[in-house]
């Protein structure tokens, strides 16, 4: 099965509300959908949501690598030639969302083309994940309104909170009304994006102490060498690397050195053939892993709940998979649903969705 075509469309929904967090703010999602096209007419599809302010690629980037550098080199190449694709992809150095993307289009037609579904191909553990939700900066009534209402009307009982701004009190008060307004049946834990320095992360955590966090992720900068270490080391809950390891050998690095004591994974980075390096590498090196999300649409929600359902690893905690919820539409014609606090694999083979050809149209930014 051959590659003749490969697609990159930028495309642009807004958010409901702003996101807004240490390291930037998004009101409107835009992303690149990728559709990679068959001489036996099976088209795998992905997205690839660019992170300008954390990894540097844009729209016009994705778009552009994709075109101009990656696709002239992979017309002609075998679907499964994935050692081969990997290799040409892995000659420009960077576009981390790009590269996973195309990576991700690839196994939605290997499981298009036998059958079966991506969550089956990588381990089929289970056919759902646990959902973590997500809650911005804001104040804090705003954000236990929020987090009440995700709770009554989807289940989730797992919220990640973000912090990282100054001055430090602002996020600790939202911590402490989340705690004392949901009780101690909800699980909290924090992401500072590295908006704090390593003093400050050591204060806020020894303040937040009683409150029961399960995970501190990115407090400080990784650049911070020997102060990020030390909060490590005396972290007394486990420390989440997510942008600061975006690689297997980065992710090495950072546990060897006792930069961290987890790692995030997120399909929207690393793919799944990335991804799967990364999780093998951390269950040799007795880490564990959060499925992460890089601020992703249903497509690719649905790419992380398709790996993070695949593996025994990968499934132990909650994944980060609605972020969506706070998207004006999407591109998919059946929407993804959150009950009972969880998120299943859609059925069907490969990824198991549809684009929604209309709201393409709607919603592209090259027309």
């Amino acid at each position: 099965m051959k590659i003749i075509r490969v697609e990159a469309i930028p495309y642009a929904i807004p958010y409901t509300k702003p996101l807004r967090f240490a390291s930037g703010e998004v009101h409107t999602a835009e992303h690149v959908l990728i559709r990679v096209h068959t001489d036996e007419g099976l088209v795998g599809v992905a997205d690839a949501p660019p992170r300008p302010f954390t990894y540097g690629e844009t729209q016009a980037s994705v778009t552009g690598v994709i075109e101009r550098i990656f696709t002239p080199h992979l017309l002609g190449l075998d679907v499964f030639s994935r050692e081969r694709i990997h290799a040409v992809l892995h000659r420009t150095v960077g576009n981390p969302a790009a590269k996973s993307a195309l990576d991700m289009a690839l196994w939605d037609l290997a499981g298009q083309s036998c059958g079966r579904s991506v969550t089956e191909l990588l381990g089929g553990w289970a056919d759902r994940m646990r959902v973590s939700h997500m809650l911005g900066f804001d104040t804090p009534r705003r954000v236990v309104e929020e987090a009440e209402r995700i709770r009554a009307t989807y289940g989730i009982s797992v919220f990640k909170v973000k912090v990282g701004r100054r001055p430090v009190r602002a996020d600790l008060d939202v911590c402490r009304a989340l705690r004392e307004t949901l009780g101690d049946d909800v699980e909290l834990y924090v992401d500072g994006n590295r908006g704090w320095t390593a003093s400050e992360s050591a204060a806020a955590l020894r303040e937040l102490d009683d409150l029961g966090l399960t995970l501190a992720e990115e407090l400080c900068p990784a650049d911070d060498v020997l102060g990020r270490r030390r909060l490590v080391r005396d972290c007394r809950v486990p420390f989440v690397a997510d942008e600061s390891a975006t690689t297997s050998a980065e992710v090495t690095r950072s546990l060897l050195d006792g930069d961290a004591t987890t790692i995030s994974i997120k399909t929207a980075r690393t793919g799944f053939t990335g991804s799967q390096h990364v999780l093998h590498l951390c269950e040799g090196l007795g880490a564990a892993v959060v499925m992460g999300n890089q601020i992703d649409g249903q497509l690719g929600t649905v790419c992380t709940v398709t790996f993070g359902a695949a593996h025994a690893a990968s499934s132990q905690r909650a994944g980060e998979l609605s972020n969506f919820l706070d998207m004006s539409d999407d591109l998919l014609t059946e929407p993804l649903t959150i009950s009972d606090g969880t998120l299943a694999v859609p059925h069907g083979p490969g990824l198991g969705v549809v684009i929604d050809d209309d709201k393409l149209v709607r919603y592209r930014q090259d027309r």
